[in-house]
């Protein structure tokens, strides 16, 4: 068995945290041992890794534009010191960012810092119900325009043909890899994408309808320095570099099990953590609401949930999830950007205080709030362990003093997702 710390050979950018966990948890299934970073990491770090995979978790899904293509410049630069073969920019399977970009501006960068031509741009997770068709990308049975997300209170998505959503953000033409090309396997795929380029085509929507139309993708672009797209797109990526011989054979999921107390933080208001959270509180489980206004009043609103927390013998729930028109009307009393970093923050401080007490096991919900979390409780590297709900894995972190820690996407998760994921980060630090 080969087990010799290897140099990564994958490569990959995300434009959140969560999203970050949950293309890492699918190198992970794949069989390439995974770390993720929260930023890019130190040289300390750096010199520490034995992974096949590393995945830097930035926060650009929202910023200015030239800061995320700054940011994710930077990351590609660590990566190829590094020594990564390929790599991969993840972002929503929604396709959200803001309407001025960031998916298409940052895809360009990358694609001219590697000098390269061409790139998919693939954001299906069939799994989690995103697929796309002649480039329309639906969420279950549903347009994304008509989903639910042409509501959301930070990225509305109004248009669900992605073609022409990414073309609105790059200079580069953008084309359709169409459905009927990949259900004829790999090497269509690839005779199309010479076809493409040939046409002078820079970026091209990926159709995918299921995962095995995802491995094909992934089979046919193992040569490309660059692709795009969720975190299904990677389904079909360890593969490539098992036929290859450069994987080991070890079990890439095993993680260290963790003692200590556990607690529930909350702070999504997607239409699955608002399920996730009435799962609880219908359960008659312990359960603390956060209100921004409380926090803009400077109400003593950490104390208040530390003391909660302190005073249940159960574990408890601390969350600031709310329906659609309740974070609007708060956001219009506090502004977008208050509203949000007022509960970011209080979250922060709360999960560091949490684990002055005694908690070592935090399950969170929300890309923002994950976060926050994890910057607040410094943590900067994570091992990636076995899957609790498609698309969130448990992972432990690389501090002094070891985290268990499930960081889960709004979208994602069924609705008794946070006792499953409590009880897998419970059993030895959620292997399986």
């Amino acid at each position: 068995m080969n087990t010799t710390p290897a140099r990564p050979l994958l490569g990959c950018i995300a434009d959140d945290f969560t999203g970050a966990t949950d293309l890492a948890n699918m190198l992970v299934r794949g069989g390439m041992r995974t770390v993720q970073s929260i930023g890019i990491p130190s040289s300390e770090v750096a010199a520490g890794l034995d992974a096949d995979a590393i995945v830097i978790a930035l926060k650009s899904r929202t910023i200015p534009v030239a800061e995320a293509v700054e940011q994710s410049l930077a990351a590609l630069a660590w990566l190829r010191e590094q020594g990564c073969e390929q790599i991969f920019f993840k972002y929503c399977s929604t396709f959200d960012s803001t309407a001025a970009g960031n998916i298409g501006q940052v895809s360009e960068a990358l694609l001219a810092a590697l000098g390269s031509d061409f790139t998919l741009a693939c954001p299906a997770f069939p799994e989690n119900g995103r697929t796309i068709f002649r480039g329309h990308l639906f969420v279950q049975d549903q347009l994304l325009s008509e989903s639910g997300m042409q509501h959301h209170p930070l990225t509305p998505m109004t248009d669900a043909n992605l073609v022409r959503v990414l073309q609105s953000q790059t200079r580069l033409n953008v084309g359709l890899l169409r459905y009927d090309t990949i259900a004829q396997g790999a090497e269509k795929v690839r005779g199309r994408i010479a076809e493409l380029r040939a046409q002078g085509i820079g970026m091209a929507i990926a159709d995918a309808l299921s995962d095995q139309d995802l491995y094909t993708l992934g089979t046919a672009c193992a040569d490309l320095p660059l692709l795009t797209g969720g975190s299904g797109l990677a389904l079909g990526l360890p593969e490539n570099f098992r036929r290859a011989g450069k994987l080991r054979d070890l079990d890439a999921s095993k993680l260290p099990a963790v003692a200590g107390g556990e607690v529930v933080l909350a702070g999504s208001a997607s239409i699955a953590t608002n399920g996730q959270v009435a799962d609880w509180l219908e359960a008659g489980r312990p359960a603390l609401r956060i209100d921004p206004l409380a926090l803009a009043a400077g109400e003593p609103v950490v104390a208040q949930a530390l003391a909660f927390a302190k005073n249940n013998e159960q574990t408890v729930l601390i969350y600031a999830t709310s329906a659609p028109d309740e974070v609007k009307a708060v956001q219009q009393q506090l502004g977008v950007e208050q509203a949000g970093s007022l509960v970011e923050n209080a979250f922060g401080e709360i999960a560091q205080g949490l684990r002055q007490s005694g908690v070592r096991r935090f399950v969170i919900a929300g890309g923002e709030t994950s976060g926050a979390v994890v910057q607040a409780l410094g943590v900067q590297l994570l091992q990636i362990g076995a899957q609790i709900d498609p698309g969130v894995p448990a992972t432990v972190s690389s501090t002094d003093e070891p985290l268990a820690l499930a960081l889960k996407s709004g979208n994602f998760g069924g609705r008794d997702f946070f006792s499953k994921a409590l009880k897998q980060l419970a059993q030895t630090g959620g292997v399986q």
